[in-house]
C-alpha cells in the first residue's frame, strides 16, 4: 500500500496518528463529591453569594529573546529566537468572578500562605458586606495552614471549595490563566520583573473594561459519565 493509500485513509476516518494527549485520572476518594459541589456552585449558584474561582499563577518568569523578534510578514510567521534571558519571576493571584468574568488580583515576590491570607483579606475588602463568598480553590498545602484555618473562623461568610486532586481542569480561573498566557506573556519579551507586572497589569485592566464570563455547560452527571465511560475502555483495551 503506498503512502498516497494511507494518507486518503487516515483522511477519511480522522485519523492523525502523530499527534498524542495526555491524560491524568484523579485519585481522590471524593472525586465524585468534589465535583457535584463545584460544578453545583457553578450551575446553580447559591443566592445572596459570589462565586470566585482563585488560584495563584506561580514563577511566572521575565524573559526576553537573544535577538529581536521578527514580525509577521504576508506570507511568513512572526519569528523569534528559541532561546531567551530570564530577569527574574513573579506571582500572580487572582479571583474569577463567575457570574460577571471580572477578576480580583494580585502580584507578589513570593507563594506562601501569608501571601494567600493577604489575597483573602484583599477579596475581602471588595466584596460587598452583604455577599456570602464561595472560594473554589485547589489542594495546595498553602490554602490548608493553621494560619488560613483562623482567618476563615474570624471571617465566616468565606467558605472554601475544593477541587479534586488532578483536576485543576475543574477551576475556570484556569481558563482565564490561559488566555493570559496564550494572548499575551507568551507573545511578550519583559527585560525585567517590573517590566513583566506591568504588563500583566495592563492585561487585568484591560480584561476587567469588558469582561467576559465562562459559562459551564457540563452538568455532573455528564462529566462523571464520561469518565466512567473512559474508564471502561482503558480497562478493557487488554493492558
Amino acid at each position: 500500500m503506498n503512502q498516497t493509500a494511507v494518507s486518503r485513509i487516515w483522511r477519511a476516518f480522522g485519523l492523525k496518528p502523530h499527534l498524542t494527549e495526555a491524560f491524568k485520572l484523579s485519585t481522590d476518594p471524593q472525586f465524585i463529591d468534589k465535583v457535584r459541589d463545584i460544578v453545583g456552585l457553578y450551575l446553580n449558584p447559591p443566592q445572596a453569594a459570589l462565586v470566585l474561582c482563585v488560584d495563584e499563577k506561580t514563577q511566572v518568569q521575565a524573559l526576553d529573546r537573544t535577538a529581536p523578534v521578527l514580525p509577521l510578514l504576508p506570507g511568513v510567521a512572526e519569528r523569534r529566537t528559541h532561546d531567551y534571558r530570564r530577569h527574574g519571576t513573579t506571582n500572580l493571584y487572582a479571583a474569577l468572578d463567575v457570574a460577571s468574568g471580572k477578576v480580583i488580583t494580585e502580584l507578589t515576590d513570593r507563594h506562601r500562605a501569608i501571601e494567600f491570607k493577604r489575597f483573602l483579606h484583599r477579596i475581602d475588602q471588595q466584596v460587598p458586606a452583604g455577599l456570602a463568598v464561595q472560594v473554589i480553590c485547589d489542594n495546595s498545602s498553602t490554602h490548608k495552614t493553621p494560619a488560613i484555618q483562623r482567618w476563615l473562623v474570624a471571617h465566616p461568610r468565606f467558605q472554601l471549595h475544593f477541587t479534586p486532586t488532578y483536576s485543576s481542569w475543574l477551576n475556570l480561573v484556569e481558563r482565564w490563566f490561559a488566555e493570559l498566557t496564550t494572548k499575551w506573556l507568551r507573545r511578550g519579551t519583559h527585560r525585567s520583573v517590573s517590566e513583566l507586572e506591568h504588563a500583566i497589569q495592563t492585561w487585568i485592566d484591560t480584561w476587567n473594561r469588558q469582561p467576559r464570563p465562562f459559562v459551564w455547560t457540563k452538568t455532573p452527571d455528564q462529566i462523571l459519565n464520561a469518565i466512567a465511560h473512559y474508564c471502561h475502555r482503558i480497562n478493557d483495551s487488554g493492558h
